[in-house]
């Protein structure tokens, strides 16, 4: 609201009073640039004052320390530990990581398509083939382990190093030379690097004859373009009448290409998000610029804890406008905006620079990182900190808990033992074991675990030297008797704690059993996986996964319209 003009009035005394007013309101802000200037050169002499602290520390302990330092390392560490104070996402990056800045902005790196892991025993294994790109398509499997490349052992090696080894400029040639179980010796691989890409929307596809899928893994600089052919080949090559949007696991991106796959769904105008800084440089409002591709086409949004940031703008905002229902998890909460910065000599700092907010005005940020406990955790924002916002129809929103689904699923966690087996690897080795043993279907959608399998599992896991697992008694038992050992106590309880360690001990094939549900269907996923990769992983899991199930019977139903102009509505401001 403007504020109301003075009404003309040609009383002197009026007038002298008018001129008066305005004087003072004028001299006000006098004072404060001149407190404003103050407080900038108070800033810029702590900053100088700091720094120069800084040089001399740095210069006295390249002169005099005992043994000989790297200086880059060293000042490298000092960044990443002032770093280390603030938020996880402002971060620096040397110049020998710019590779890693053009990735996380194009999704593009020059390499051979595969992802290595190193075990607890030192071996470095490929866990992952990008579909179509040179080890997939040169006959490496998940698995796989290498044992040289380019004739250089990869003894003592770390996985940064051996990832550094694998990628260079495309079209260069690379040898591995690689251990496959079964194999009757060391295999050798020549793969020709490429410019990989890894895509943006791994897979499309129709879940029944009306509901289309879509999955978004980031928001590079051609996701919005990948996401609109997506949409149009779903809508006019297969005929779908609504869409399923999944942006679980999705850790965000671009901003840019958030407010643009918004547009698709939302028409011109409509502000996406708005962002406040500390200078006003930041204090932005982002709308959609073009008319709406799909104005009309009925979405739901899938969530999960990890998806965050761009994916967390797109389900936010499509749900404050009423335009999708969102379906899932809460999402993770990072409602903070990140600039990258040229800093000297090629290396580039990301920082935080902003808050972003919603359309209706929440931020979903969960972590407040400018308050620590005195061990310096940070926590979530308090309950009774967090406000009430509304939809565009009127519907209740809350702050700063992610984006809350309007219908929720929670997973169920992991038993003791799947997560034991998991975090073991023993589902991945088992499947490198076995997967070339039995005859399976041609397509994903038709393999399921049989009987022999199952049996062939529980008979691989009874036969290790230790069971993968340990319950939390068993856990408390251990911790237990290292207590007891400080203290001295074990000779004098040795029956009782070797009574109670028996007691507890894993029977493999009772624990396998009672939990075998869970345990199948991971092992059969873990399968679909290394049988079929990326595709038959999704054309598989869809058909059980009960978050999209859920979508589908929405869309379908009816309910998707329900839920959106419900009984919420009457909290309608």
């Amino acid at each position: 609201m403007k504020p109301a003009r003075p009404m003309k009035n040609s009383n002197h005394r009026l007038l002298s009073h008018f001129r008066t007013r305005h004087l003072l309101i004028f001299a006000l802000p006098v004072g404060l640039v001149l407190m404003g200037a103050k407080a900038l050169r108070d800033d810029y002499f702590e900053i100088s004052k700091q720094l120069e602290i800084m040089q001399s520390a740095f210069r006295e302990l390249n002169l005099y320390y005992v043994d000989e330092l790297a200086p880059g390392e060293l000042m490298e560490t000092g960044i990443k530990a002032m770093l280390d104070q603030l938020d996880p996402y402002t971060r620096y990056f040397p110049e020998s990581k710019m590779e890693d800045v053009r990735f996380m902005q194009t999704g593009e790196y020059g390499g051979v398509g595969a992802s290595i892991e190193q075990t607890k025993n030192g071996h470095t294994i490929i866990v992952d083939l990008l579909e179509g790109e040179p080890a997939e398509m040169s006959g490496m499997l998940l698995g796989d382990r290498l044992l040289a490349v380019d004739g250089r052992s990869l003894d003592g090696l770390s996985q940064e190093q051996i990832g550094d080894m694998l990628q260079g400029a495309t079209g260069t040639e690379v040898k591995l030379q690689v251990d496959r179980p079964g194999a009757s010796g060391p295999l050798e691989f020549i793969l020709t690097r490429a410019k990989v890409k890894v895509p943006d929307v791994p897979y499309v596809g129709m879940l029944t004859d009306k509901t289309g899928y879509l999955t978004l893994s980031s928001f590079t600089k051609t996701s919005s373009s990948e996401v609109r052919k997506a949409l149009m080949t779903l809508t006019d090559s297969l005929g779908a009448e609504q869409v399923v949007f999944d942006l679980r696991g999705n850790g965000g991106g671009l901003l840019r290409e958030a407010i643009t796959i918004v547009n698709l769904f939302v028409g011109k105008d409509e502000e996406v998000v708005s962002t406040r800084g500390k200078t006003p440089d930041w204090n932005k409002s982002y709308k959609t610029f073009r008319s709406a591709q799909f104005p009309e086409l009925p979405v739901a949004v899938l969530v999960d804890g990890s998806s965050a940031s761009a994916s967390e703008i797109v389900a936010g905002t499509l749900q404050d406008l009423d335009r999708a229902v969102v379906v899932g998890e809460e999402s993770f909460g990072k409602g903070l905006v990140q600039q990258t910065k040229t800093l000297a000599y090629g290396t580039r700092l990301k920082v935080t620079v902003a808050k972003y907010y919603t359309p209706s005005g929440r931020c979903v940020q969960r972590l407040d990182y400018s308050n620590r406990d005195e061990e310096g955790a940070v926590h979530a924002l308090a309950d009774s900190t967090l406000r009430t916002f509304y939809t565009k129809g009127g519907r209740t929103v809350l702050e700063g808990r992610g984006v809350i689904p309007d219908i929720e699923i929670e997973s169920p966690e992991a038993n003791y033992v799947l997560a034991g087996l998991l975090d073991n690897h023993v589902l991945f080795d088992f499947a490198v074991d076995q997967r070339s043993q039995w005859e399976v279907p041609e397509s994903a959608v038709d393999f399921e675990l049989t009987h022999p399998m199952w049996n062939n599992f529980v008979t691989y896991v009874a036969s290790m030297e230790e069971a993968p697992y340990a319950s939390l008694t068993q856990q408390a038992l251990e911790s237990l008797w290292s207590t007891a050992e400080d203290e001295l106590l074990v000779e004098a309880n040795a029956s009782a704690l070797s009574q109670l360690k028996s007691g507890l001990q894993a029977n493999v094939r009772a624990d396998l059993e009672r939990h075998k549900v869970e345990i199948q269907e991971a092992l059969e996923h873990e399968l679909v996986v290394h049988l079929y990769n990326t595709t038959g992983e999704f054309e598989h899991g869809l058909r059980k996964d009960a978050v999209t199930l859920k979508a589908v019977e929405l869309l379908e139903s009816g309910a998707y319209r329900d839920v959106l102009t419900g009984p919420q509505n009457l909290n309608r401001r």
